[in-house]
């Protein structure tokens, strides 16, 4: 088994709101990864007194446990579980019904001898390739598919589209945002190797269409998940300088995790 991990911030001045860890239980028998997108809140904060990278660490590592020590339970129900232990660690010192209250993206997959499961929530993506070298792209697209009005200012988005029915949905402190995940179970035999992006790495896709997805993970296969990033490096400061700039952060926290099972 091959695996590799990176995580960059994308300002060296700001800390990292990703998380990402593989987790490859005592026994042998299967896996796990996680992979976390904090969403940066507005500079007038957002009801908790914690940072989003205190949320990320707390919800990735209880994430991390939960996805080995109980190999039995789907992920959704461990996702659940997770938001629950995190929300008690702030919950008599925050106000955890902001709409702005600490969250994330989430990416989860496990495998074992006879099957690989993943939980996409959010705009993050988890690439599947199968032996024969086809590469599928698990995403939960509903914040791509609202209109860009929809998305005119945060006040607009915490009120009409954020974590409602007909928006898009994050990890936040409300459990029950683990049964909107998108989620599956594939045979292992029909898994050779899997990829999960934050949005900031999956930019040399879907902002800058340098390849497909296929290119993608057929990158990160050759050159390691390092490249990939800096090749987004490379595109964001070229765009940076161009002429016309597109809206939205220069540089993105980027963080990959390459599985070759």
């Amino acid at each position: 088994m091959r695996t590799e991990l990176v995580s960059e911030p994308g300002d060296p001045g700001r800390p990292n709101e990703d998380f990402a860890s593989v987790g490859l239980p005592a026994s042998g028998q299967g896996g796990s990864l996680v992979v976390l997108d904090g969403v940066t809140p507005p500079e007038d904060g957002g009801g908790c007194l914690h940072s989003v990278p205190w949320f990320t660490a707390r919800l990735g590592g209880a994430l991390a446990e939960l996805t080995v020590s109980l190999p039995d339970v789907p992920l959704a129900e461990l996702l659940s579980r997770a938001l629950i232990r995190t929300a008690g660690s702030h919950a008599a010192t925050c106000d955890l019904s902001h709409p702005r209250t600490p969250q994330a993206t989430v990416v989860l997959a496990r495998w074992s001898p006879g099957s690989v499961e993943y939980l996409v929530l959010s705009d993050s993506a988890l690439l599947v390739e199968s032996p024969d070298g086809t590469v599928t792209a698990l995403l939960d697209d509903r914040l791509a598919r609202l209109p860009r009005s929809a998305l005119a200012t945060d006040a607009l988005v915490d009120a009409t589209v954020r974590n409602r029915e007909g928006g898009f949905f994050t990890a936040a402190a409300d459990p029950s945002v683990a049964a909107r995940a998108v989620t599956g179970t594939l045979p292992r035999d029909e898994v050779r190797a899997l990829a999960a992006l934050t949005d900031g790495a999956a930019r040399w896709v879907e902002r800058f269409h340098e390849g497909d997805w296929a290119d993608c993970l057929a990158l990160v296969r050759k050159e390691g998940p390092r490249s990939l990033v800096e090749r987004v490096r490379t595109l964001e400061r070229a765009d940076a300088d161009g002429p016309q700039p597109r809206r939205g952060k220069t540089h993105d926290d980027a963080t990959v995790v390459y599985v070759e099972l």
